[in-house]
């Protein structure tokens, strides 16, 4: 029987039975350097955090500071990357980006974007290649402590899947939620819901008979693999790690 409810109300629910499932962990804004996080945020696209983390370290002990990598060989900074996957583009965007910011405001800092709001870090940063609006949401959580709802695609996909939203894109379901989430609880929701993409809500072969959220969800395909999983024995696995709740 499918829960008619209002979506507030809804995902006050799922945050209620999500901190349950992943109990102890903690959820609290960052006040990192706005430049590390971006440029973390780039290299965390279309890949692992893991891995992406990898490639932060990387730069970071390759590198004296962003200046080095900004003016250092393309092939270095590529190299020093290339754990992450795409390292062709996202060298070229982070050097491009490097270049433009030092052009533009004499240093490598992001320093002048703590006095904006956030509308104008929105146009401020996705001026760059490779910058997007989950990017830019990423630094304005992780670095600037606003309260603010980053959509990767584990978000992207529970949330539509849990019918909070409905679009096809994650920047379609930023749209849809970014004012919907209550106050106060965007970056738990934000961080539990990809914990609970990882561990359950899988992309392929999601553990539906593993969910707490099963009565809430809408998914028209959850009791099939409520019941395929179920009979295979399939056990989720933990993957809590975060990469801006380390840089």
């Amino acid at each position: 029987m499918q829960i008619q409810m209002d979506r507030k109300e809804k995902i006050l629910k799922v945050l209620a039975l999500l901190k349950k499932e992943f109990k102890g962990l903690k959820t609290e804004p960052g006040k990192s350097d706005p430049l590390d996080v971006l440029i973390a945020t780039m290299l965390s696209q279309n890949t692992t955090d893991k891995t992406s983390y990898k490639a932060f370290v990387n730069l970071k002990e390759r590198f004296k500071d962003w200046y080095e990598v900004m003016e250092a060989p393309y092939t270095k900074v590529r190299d020093a990357i290339k754990v992450c996957g795409l390292a062709n583009p996202k060298a070229r965007n982070i050097q491009r980006m490097l270049k433009e910011l030092k052009k533009e405001h004499g240093k490598l800092s992001l320093n002048h974007i703590k006095k904006m709001g956030n509308d104008e870090i929105y146009e401020e940063l996705t001026k760059y290649n490779g910058v997007g609006v989950k990017t830019v949401s990423c630094v304005l959580v992780f670095s600037l402590a606003r309260d603010v709802f980053p959509v990767d695609t584990h978000v992207h996909r529970v949330s539509n899947r849990l019918s909070l939203a409905h679009s096809k894109t994650p920047e379609k379901t930023f749209e849809q939620l970014k004012d919907i989430v209550p106050e106060g609880n965007k970056l738990a929701l934000h961080t539990l819901l990809i914990r609970f993409g990882r561990k359950i809500c899988r992309a392929k072969n999601p553990l539906c008979n593993k969910c707490p959220l099963y009565d809430l969800c809408e998914f028209e395909e959850k009791e099939y693999y409520a019941g395929i999983n179920k009979e295979i024995g399939v056990e989720p696995k933990e993957n809590n790690f975060i990469i801006l709740e380390h840089v």
